[in-house]
């Protein structure tokens, strides 16, 4: 199975929709959080930093270097990267508690590790993050960064404060989408790596995201069964400390878990893509690092008019806490239009580049213009480095971007609808099949950062499928030899009415400088 075949295989298109055949069966429907029945809670400090910097200025600057990483911090990194932010209860008693990052369907597959080393009131060691009860729960005892470092081929691991390991559990998301869900592991892990990238960057923890390790490895270490469960990325978090013993022997994980239903439905073709796009040993992953930076390729598309756009706001009046506490993927679009300048921050925090161990630019943004002041509807490719659109096409297109998006009439009610395109032989020439995993996560991550400057900037986002083959087409010629590879749609609510979970959080006010 190469990423090739598996994306071909998972198309979405007019025919595969009405012939799936695929209904939800809810008595199996996954339990949404990772409870291990035989170890205790260590509950988290509820005293949380507010994060009182601008949204805009967090992801356009980090803040200066922490001296050190409390725990308080690591609380705050973790609730607004994954803790339950919200609540909705459905008529009948349903109850759905929503997380500070978006997932597919609300299934919320990511779960959250963390190696401590040296962090001021917790035990070094590995743990599990459970946003279910906002606690820990140590899996082994002991500074583990060294094994971990090992596993990842990058000695700063051993030196860091603390590593959060991301990994997913394939049955919460196939539960409803099936194989399909293998593109979702890394749109919504890269959705919350948004969060975490500016939560780290906004408390001075200098965030280093890394996409490269040794698969089995740190699925092992981390005590998951990769049937079931497996590693998809790591952030190294935090200042320099003495570094990591080495040679510490590490007894494996194998600690009981709730079950996430009583049957579970395989996917075969989601762990051959897993397979086929993992670095068996550190040296390999050196090796793939290695290749990655030496080819620096570009293909440039075609050029055709620019539409320059107003330079991105230096500020959006909403600090990034309450941003985020307010994120919530927006059901209904109304047909108000969004400014110029709001859709060039949009655009500019989409995309920002990050710190991380493979270089950026891998997914191009194209867009459908519905409604936006001072800009004519139509299609366009964003250019990052002019700042400005790229005149495809001009006219109205509301009802032919609904029907992309699966047909929703969300792709057709936004002002306007990003489509994150890739060339993806070009990417797996270049990194292996592992390129599709990398290409899915970062046109997550662009989808976080836009969530994020929308909220901000008070109005609302929210991720879509699509049609793949008909959104290449659609911007064709220049997007041909592309793929499609995520959607996010932009534009004022046409309805309000979230409710914010009652918590016993507090955010607390910074000390004076």
């Amino acid at each position: 199975m190469t990423a090739r075949e598996y994306h071909d295989r998972t198309t979405h298109s007019p025919a595969s929709i009405r012939t799936s055949g695929h209904t939800l069966e809810w008595d199996i429907k996954p339990f949404p959080f990772k409870v291990y029945t035989d170890l205790p809670a260590i509950p988290l400090p509820r005293e949380l930093d507010p994060l009182g910097i601008d949204t805009l200025a967090a992801l356009a600057e980090p803040a200066p270097a922490a001296a050190s990483l409390s725990l308080s911090q690591l609380a705050a990194v973790l609730y607004y990267a994954a803790g339950v932010t919200k609540k909705k209860t459905y008529p009948g008693g349903g109850e759905v508690l929503f997380r500070a990052a978006a997932s597919t369907g609300a299934l919320y597959q990511t779960e959250v590790y963390v190696a401590v080393g040296a962090v001021a009131g917790l035990e070094a060691g590995l743990y599990h993050f459970c946003p279910g009860d906002f606690a820990l729960r140590r899996l082994h005892g002991g500074d583990v960064r060294a094994a971990l470092a090992a596993s990842a081929a990058d000695d700063s691991i051993a030196r860091r404060s603390a590593t959060i390991v991301l990994s997913a559990i394939y049955w919460r998301n196939t539960w409803k989408y099936q194989a399909r869900a293998y593109r979702h592991l890394f749109w919504d892990s890269g959705t919350m790596l948004a969060n975490v990238l500016a939560v780290g960057g906004a408390l001075g923890l200098a965030p280093n995201v890394l996409t490269g390790f040794a698969d089995l490895e740190i699925n092992r270490l981390l005590g998951l069964d990769p049937a079931r469960e497996v590693a998809l990325e790591l952030v190294v978090l935090a200042p320099e400390t003495a570094a990591a013993p080495t040679g510490v022997s590490l007894e494996p994980i194998d600690h009981a878990t709730l079950p996430l239903s009583s049957s579970e439905v395989d996917y075969p073709l989601i762990h051959e893509m897993h397979a086929a796009s993992a670095l068996a040993a550190a040296s390999a992953v050196s090796v793939w690092r290695e290749r990655a930076w030496s080819d620096t390729t570009v293909v440039a598309g075609a050029s055709g008019k620019l539409v320059a756009l107003p330079p991105p706001r230096e500020r959006a009046g909403r600090d990034l806490g309450e941003t985020i506490q307010r994120r919530g993927s927006t059901r209904e679009f109304g047909l108000a239009p969004l400014t110029a300048e709001e859709l060039a921050t949009t655009l500019w925090a989409a995309a920002r580049p990050l710190q991380a161990d493979v270089p950026g630019g891998l997914v191009d943004l194209y867009l459908i213009v519905n409604a936006v002041e001072g800009v004519a509807s139509g299609a366009y490719f964003y250019r990052p480095d002019a700042h400005a659109l790229e005149t495809l096409a001009t006219g109205e297109f509301r009802n032919r971007s609904a029907y992309l998006c699966l047909e929703q009439p969300l792709g057709g009610d936004a002002a306007a609808v990003i489509y994150w395109l890739a060339r993806l032989d070009t990417l797996t020439r270049r990194f292996g099949d592992r390129g599709y995993r990398l290409a899915n996560l970062e046109a997550g991550l662009a989808g976080g950062r836009a969530y994020l400057a929308a909220y901000a900037q008070g109005f609302g986002a929210s991720g879509l499928t699509f049609y793949d083959g008909h959104v290449v087409e659609f911007f064709s010629p220049h997007a041909a030899g592309k793929d499609a590879i995520f959607v996010t749609a932009l534009g004022r609510s046409g309805a309000e009415g979230r409710v914010n979970i009652k918590s016993n959080l507090i955010a607390r006010r910074r000390p004076s400088a």
